[in-house]
């Protein structure tokens, strides 16, 4: 393996496989991350290069913040499980003066018409998720009639998928780094973010496939550098029933997103009685997906693990922590870059780790002045487990330029 150094990015010559451009410079990169990220190079049917975004970390199959893009064949586990996963953002006609003192009013207004995290007590056991509804609202009703035919229409083809918790989950948040927030802009006025995927039907659907891939490497004797890369070749039965399973869990992912956004507006209406418009500049991107794009005069199919499409002009969302700031972009088109930025800030340790090396002292301190939770066991989100997102920035300032730069006053985690 042999790094050498352009204007904006590295390059890892992979000996066997395609090149590794990063765009890492001044942001750390993990060993095992590069050895993923050289076992991914290897594949035969990865087209050109691999691009790797400065918030790239380790991950299951394939590196975080990692753009693969193939021909004839598709890595289930590269696109993971997290199907659809992504950012919807929304600017107001709210300015700060138009917050209430008392922000824990409004986040309590949120939790209550946003179900959200996990109850620990359901963690592996039947019943219904806390995360869930109990008794969907119209909104949702209205939304899965958009996707239940087809839906229905994939679980002919795999059975299994049909006692997902996929309707009872559409407009909720789930738990881990899914957030929603309240956010002020460098001139102050008021934004809505969150983040969030395709729940449990999308880890259904992604745990399905991935599966599958791994049972045909074994009937055709494939070896791999990892298990994880198994992969689906075009023209198979399995390819096709992935990439129309995998395109629905992106439109449910996206719809999940405005359903919350629908709720999350109402519930801000019911504490601010001032009148405001919402959507005056409105985003929502995935950032766990894979799609069919044009790229160097070929098409090809593009996985984005943890990146997001940056295409000339093209709005796209990068948060940083629930202590640090987050960012509208603009995209500029780097054809090398697979017309793709980051993610996020990307994470420096593992959950495990972070609950090891902070306390809540350091929890409470790292997000002073935001309305949040502040407990144990939300350690695992502290802002210290996440690389700098200045740093990050800096480095794709190839890829996107800065719209507007959002600090949040309210966070609400599962």
């Amino acid at each position: 393996m042999k790094t050498t150094n352009t204007t904006s990015y590295d390059v890892m010559d992979i000996q066997g496989g395609a090149p590794v451009k990063m765009w890492t410079q001044g942001v750390p990169v993990e060993e095992a991350a590069r050895q993923q990220l050289t076992n991914t190079a290897k594949m035969p049917f990865v087209y050109k290069h691999i691009a790797v975004m400065p918030d790239v970390h380790l991950g299951k199959g394939s590196t975080i913040g990692t753009v693969v893009p193939t021909l004839d064949a598709v890595i289930p586990a590269a696109v993971g499980v997290d199907i659809g996963c992504g950012m919807m953002a929304a600017k107001t006609t709210l300015t700060a003066n138009d917050l209430p003192d008392s922000l824990s009013t409004l986040r309590s207004a949120i939790e209550r018409a946003i179900p959200h995290g996990m109850s620990p007590k359901t963690r592996g056991h039947r019943g219904r998720d806390e995360g869930s509804w109990q008794t969907p609202p119209s909104a949702v009703d209205a939304a899965w009639l958009q996707l239940k035919d087809e839906f229905d229409a994939i679980c002919l083809k795999t059975p299994s998928l049909k006692n997902t918790n996929n309707y009872r989950h559409l407009g909720t948040l789930g738990s881990g780094n899914h957030f929603v927030e309240v956010c002020l802009d460098e001139v102050g006025f008021v934004w809505f973010m969150l983040h969030s995927g395709s729940r449990g039907v999308g880890n259904a659907i992604g745990t399905h496939f991935i599966e599958l891939a791994k049972k045909d490497m074994r009937t055709h004797f494939v070896n791999l550098p990892d298990s994880d890369l198994a992969y689906l070749s075009e023209g198979t039965q399995h390819y096709d029933d992935y990439v129309e399973a995998v395109s629905w869990a992106q439109k449910f992912a996206r719809t999940n997103r405005e359903v919350m956004m629908q709720n999350l507006i109402a519930a801000v209406r019911l504490v601010i009685k001032k009148p405001f418009e919402t959507h005056v500049e409105a985003v929502n991107c995935h950032h766990n997906y894979v799609q069919k794009e044009r790229h160097f005069g070929k098409d090809v199919l593009v996985t984005r693990k943890g990146a997001v499409s940056a295409r000339t002009g093209e709005l796209g969302i990068i948060p940083g922590s629930m202590g640090a700031k987050s960012f509208i972009v603009r995209g500029k088109g780097n054809e090398d870059s697979f017309h793709s930025c980051s993610h996020g800030a990307g994470r420096t340790m593992s959950r495990t780790e972070a609950k090891r090396r902070f306390t809540l002292a350091d929890q409470v301190r790292a997000t002073e002045g935001v309305e949040c939770r502040k407990d144990a066991n939300v350690i695992d989100e502290i802002p210290m487990a996440y690389k700098d997102i200045d740093a990050v920035m800096h480095a794709q300032r190839d890829l996107v330029e800065v719209v507007h730069t959002l600090k949040q006053v309210v966070c609400v985690k599962g």
